[in-house]
């Protein structure tokens, strides 16, 4: 069996787990969510059972209008991924939707382009809230608790307020039409100095009517100017985009619509209660999500994250050692060699050695002189003994005598040359002899 490594291991499983899961939709509990300075946002789906890690890139994320947050139960569509670092699998989120109001989030995100797109969110069209306005006009219906909330801070804040109310549906098929045909019999009639538009809070689904255009448009044109009270403070509808002012509960709106200097104080007052109140209710909160990631897993201890990069650290710090003593071996032995060259290029040990080289020259010259001169006088001794051995004078003490003719004085070198009756010189190593040829070969002188 062969023997995996860890990296091809995790790419082979990569390879089977990928295309098996390329497009998969899946719904569950929003938990642990972050939002990178990226862009990028991690988190996790979890039901009763289980959880698996999610990840929303930035360029996905740019077209998702609203983003989840913890607790929310959304569906995700993607692909499953595996992440070969840390040996973990997660989904990739391409899109996304809150479970139940998909279909009318996206209806929203179109209507809200679309009005921005007219202008009618731009701030230049919203008109001054009067200062002290005598009379208070009120759209909502006249049986839920927003009218009542109104009429009980408007006896407390300003107890000679005058109010009408035009009693709408708020809820239903027909609403959207009562809402818009209300705004408009106010502003016909001019019946009041400022408007308060609102009901209480509730889902998206019962929200809608005042996300509808005819709603919109009324609001847009209505020369009162309005205050838009729907649902809570987390709550933002298209009625709450295009009104001149947007109060986060029907409350508040009456404070609003009544704000005059010498109430300034309470109301200031009040709303830093409120702010302390949402502060610590978002720090207990915040409290509670970090207490609940401090115990994950993976935060529990900071070497689950970080053992890898310390690694990473250490093994560099172990290649800079390494290559930083082989730099300075170098180095060293190439100032050693340097010192030598130097020492070598020193007048001193130039002279010396041109010196030991001259001495070595003449050494050598002195036995080369002395080897040919023993080799020349040898020569002269073979030459003078080989010269004395062909002198004629010692072959001639030998025994031997040279003829020469006694006429023409030439050395007789054949019994040719030899003339019965003629004259030669016999010549001996001690002197000359003159004689005549009496016979050559048998003839004889006459």
């Amino acid at each position: 069996m062969k023997i995996l490594t860890v990296t091809e291991l995790t790419l082979a499983i990569k390879r089977q787990l990928e295309p098996r899961f390329a497009h998969i939709q899946v719904k569950g509990e929003v938990t642990n969510i972050r939002a990178q300075s990226s862009g990028h946002y991690y988190f996790s789906l979890k039901d009763q059972g289980s959880q698996i890690s999610a990840v929303l890139f930035k360029g996905n994320a740019k077209g998702i209008s609203r983003l989840p947050k913890a607790g929310d139960q959304i569906i995700v569509r993607g692909e499953l991924s595996l992440y070969p670092p840390r040996g973990t699998y997660q989904i990739i989120v391409r899109e996304l939707e809150h479970a139940g109001v998909g279909e009318l989030l996206v209806k929203l995100h179109q209507l809200k382009e679309s009005l921005k797109q007219r202008g009618w969110l731009d701030p230049e069209h919203k008109k001054p809230l009067p200062l002290f306005p005598k009379t208070i006009g009120v759209v909502t219906s006249p049986t839920g608790s927003v009218i009542q909330d109104i009429i009980h801070v408007l006896k407390r804040r300003y107890p000679h307020f005058h109010l009408l109310l035009n009693p709408v549906r708020v809820q239903g098929e027909t609403a959207a039409a009562e809402i818009a045909a209300a705004i408009q019999t106010f502003n016909t009639h001019c019946l009041c100095d400022v408007m308060i538009v609102g009901r209480g809070g509730g889902s998206l689904e019962d929200l809608w009517p005042f996300n509808e255009e005819c709603v919109a448009e009324a609001i847009f044109h209505s020369k009162i100017p309005i205050i838009s009270a729907v649902g809570h403070e987390t709550d933002v509808t298209l009625a709450d985009c295009v009104a001149d002012v947007r109060a986060p509960t029907p409350s508040a709106a009456a404070e609003i619509s009544v704000k005059e200097l010498t109430t300034q104080n309470a109301f200031l007052i009040d709303a830093q209660q409120r702010f302390d109140q949402l502060l610590k209710q978002t720090i207990r909160h915040k409290s509670a999500l970090i207490e609940g990631a401090a115990r994950h897993p993976l935060l529990a201890s900071p070497f689950a994250i970080l053992s890898e990069h310390y690694q990473r650290v250490d093994d560099f710090q172990m290649q800079t050692d390494r290559s930083m003593r082989h730099q300075l071996s170098h180095q060293a032995l190439l100032l050693t060699s340097l010192k030598r060259e130097l020492q070598g290029k020193r007048p001193e040990g130039e002279l010396k050695t041109l010196k030991e080289k001259l001495q070595r020259y003449a050494e050598g010259i002195h036995v080369a002189m002395c080897h040919l001169l023993k080799r020349k006088d040898e020569h002269l001794k073979q030459l003078s003994t080989h010269l004395h051995s062909v002198n004629p004078e010692t072959i001639l003490k030998k025994g031997y005598c040279i003829p020469f003719a006694e006429k023409g004085n030439s050395v007789m070198m054949s019994s040719r040359g030899a003339i019965p009756g003629s004259r030669m010189r016999l010549r001996f190593h001690d002197g000359t002899v003159h004689t005549r040829i009496e016979e050559v070969n048998g003839t004889k002188a006459k």
